[in-house]
């Protein structure tokens, strides 16, 4: 299958399968398997963009689209209706103009030194946020004979990347904004999954400043939280990121996305230890009684957290089953007492069904974004277009 605007960008048969079990030829010499629904992507993009459906939605495919593919992804949304991509970094956008010949991409972390005749070259737009950004972008152009598109960041209470409040208004008028090609301007909300975080408002309302200092230059300032605050904060562009691939854009409130990512991992072997008994380094569990036990084939190399080690759980066969023990780099013991269906090359389910990315992401002690970013590349991955 190709997608419409995607260039050459097929998903293998094996991919694409949706019968595949994990106990399939392809599936059992691989320790875990990654199912990732592509229509759910589709169609969380949907649900975003139909928050503000007065202006267009685009999605932020950084960190290889979350985890979960870009070169799968990207097409999938642009035949979903998405024009417009964000990525972190150059070589992102070199690998998504690949895949989207037509689209806008622009690279959020600007312009890094020397990096300018690569973007230019592919019809990229960096996220400018300084002076000197500005200058040189400016400078590609007069070479160019024309201005090259770019943003405007504008940072209003992060402080990490862009240009203050006071340093924007001041450029209100400057030859340089349009010698740079700025169309569009661009802030990052700070706590936008804390809709009563006095900040959210602070924001909107020094973004709005800048945008009225600007006029006729479109403003995005929605992230997928964002999305959710309502119609003051949307500006003129969505943009969000991880909602798109499942996450839970209203933290504490039943999550409006569709699950995307499903991991599962086959149990390797099953084990009954006593009263006392040690598993893992360090003996850092001891069995408070006579246990079963079960080793799954995935570890931390496989990109799931050791911080989950004695705090994280998994499904078998429906059943919340401890991890004890201390993840190790290509086992995790799960304690299987309780789990009439546990035998070998039975699966766990690792993110899946009660474990959503935001869950899995407490339980280890960080957050749902680094779950998915984190995501191995030692599974086998099958890419599916459910119709739930």
């Amino acid at each position: 299958m190709r997608f419409a605007g995607s260039g050459d960008c097929p998903i293998t048969a094996l991919e694409r399968d949706p019968a595949m079990s994990i106990a399939h030829p392809e599936a059992a010499i691989h320790g875990a398997r990654l199912t990732i629904d592509l229509a759910a992507i589709a169609e969380n993009w949907r649900r975003l963009g139909a928050q503000a459906p007065h202006i267009p939605c685009a999605a932020v495919v950084k960190a290889d689209a979350y985890g979960c593919g870009l070169a799968v992804v990207a097409p999938v949304l642009w035949q979903a209706g998405c024009r417009t991509f964000f990525v972190a970094h150059a070589s992102e956008a070199v690998t998504a103009r690949s895949l989207l010949p037509e689209a806008t991409i622009y690279v959020l972390n600007g312009l890094a030194p020397g990096s300018g005749p690569t973007l230019a070259a592919h019809a990229l737009r960096p996220v400018l946020g300084s002076r000197e950004e500005l200058e040189e972008w400016a400078a590609l152009g007069a070479e160019a004979g024309r201005p090259l598109a770019a943003a405007l960041h504008i940072d209003t209470g992060m402080n990490r990347l862009g240009l203050t409040v006071p340093e924007a208004l001041a450029l209100a008028g400057d030859p340089i904004i349009p010698a740079a090609g700025i169309d569009l301007l661009m802030s990052h909300l700070v706590s936008a999954e804390r809709p009563d975080e006095a900040i959210n408002r602070r924001q909107c309302e020094d973004f709005d400043t800048v945008r009225r200092a600007f006029p006729g230059i479109p403003g995005s300032l929605a992230n997928s939280s964002g999305c959710y605050l309502g119609a003051g904060i949307a500006n003129d562009m969505l943009r969000p990121g991880y909602a798109l691939f499942g996450g839970n854009p209203m933290p504490g409130r039943p999550n409006p996305m569709r699950p995307v990512v499903r991991l599962e991992a086959r149990i390797a072997q099953i084990r009954d230890v006593e009263t006392g008994d040690s598993a893992g380094y360090n003996s850092r569990w001891t069995a408070p009684g006579p246990r079963r036990l079960a080793t799954l084939s995935i570890g931390y190399a496989d990109g799931y957290p050791r911080s989950a080690s004695g705090r994280g759980h998994a499904l078998v066969g429906g059943v919340p089953c401890p991890i004890v023990g201390l993840i190790s780099m290509d086992l995790i013991i799960l304690d299987v007492t309780d789990a009439p269906e546990a035998r070998r090359g039975e699966p766990a389910v690792l993110i899946g069904d009660s474990l959503d990315v935001d869950s899995v992401g407490h339980a280890a002690g960080t957050i749902g974004y680094e779950i998915l970013t984190s995501l191995g590349s030692r599974y086998v991955r099958r890419y599916v277009e459910s119709t739930d």
